[in-house]
């Protein structure tokens, strides 16, 4: 199987994209929404018409920690993160939009969010990412017990934990990357977003490891070590057009969501599109070729 012939360059460049999103996230960190910071969000329409360049200078002036105007069909949608707290806030977030004629507005929806909560979201939802990780590696050793050798059952699990932290860490470094450039903010919806990457992801590591614990049953325990690199290629060979099949289909049909929906659930379709990527190529060039690692390691 061509994975494992060149199995040192895949599993390279999976390092060195996972070493350049650490570096990402470093720099610029995560522009993460008010729903982690606290702010307001506002959903207005205007009875004079002002051009969005007009409100955009407004905002620009009134509020230093950052904003996001967006247009739709009935109006506009504003997201500020905090700056204040209570009735004092919200008046002044109604004064800079209508040049202190707050007669001009009709508001729809404003939401105000504390930032004591943003920052209890935001720690909750690290906890969770990381209680699932590790809750998928306790399961996959227990599950591949019954063929710990050549490779240890536990090894099994902490591969597909490697694997899964690859997945997060290359979505988060790319949106650390295009929230600096682009200003892609981190909504509530990207937490959901990571956690389907991380059923995506397993799903497809499980079903290469499946297949391989399958072929190691076949094989009598005492040939298993020096036939190991041959079954798991097998395995890789039997599973990896499957796997890309239907990786291909996912994408497309995110591709899809991204271009025709509406621009709220932009940054949800394009973390699905970037991590279910990086799951597909974690789960065929990572997680098996570290098998082989590991049983060569075993052995010595």
């Amino acid at each position: 199987m061509f994975i494992l012939k060149y199995k040192k360059i895949f599993l390279g460049l999976g390092l060195l994209l996972t070493v350049a999103s650490f570096v990402s996230l470093g720099l610029y960190k995560l522009d993460l929404g008010i729903e982690y910071t606290g702010g307001s969000v506002l959903e207005f329409t205007l009875k004079e018409n002002i051009d969005e360049s007009v409100l955009n200078q407004r905002l620009e002036t009134g509020f230093k920690q950052g904003f996001v105007l967006r247009k739709t069909e009935a109006g506009y949608i504003l997201k500020i993160k905090s700056e204040g707290d209570g009735v004092t806030h919200n008046v002044h977030v109604l004064n800079v939009i209508s040049n202190n004629n707050p007669d001009i507005l009709n508001v729809s929806k404003f939401d105000t969010i504390g930032p004591t909560l943003g920052n209890e979201l935001k720690t909750k939802a690290s906890v969770a990412l990381i209680l699932v990780i590790l809750a998928i590696a306790l399961f996959i050793a227990y599950a591949f017990r019954h063929v710990s050798e050549p490779v240890s059952s536990w090894k099994y699990g902490l591969i597909t934990m490697i694997a899964l932290l690859h997945d997060i860490v290359i979505t988060l470094g790319v949106f650390s990357y295009l929230g600096h450039t682009m200003g892609l903010e981190i909504d509530s919806l990207f937490l959901t977003a990571l956690l389907v990457i991380l059923g995506y992801s397993i799903n497809d590591t499980i079903v290469v490891f499946d297949r391989i614990r399958e072929n190691l049953l076949k094989v009598k325990p005492e040939k298993r070590s020096k036939d190991f690199e041959v079954i798991v290629g097998e395995s890789l060979s039997q599973t990896f057009v499957r796997s890309l099949n239907t990786t291909i289909t996912t994408l497309l049909s995110l591709v899809i969501i991204y271009v025709l929906t509406p621009a709220s659930i932009h940054n949800f379709a394009l973390a699905l599109i970037i991590g279910i990527t990086s799951g597909a190529y974690s789960s065929l060039f990572i997680a098996a070729p570290l098998l082989t690692y590991f049983n060569r390691e075993q052995k010595a």
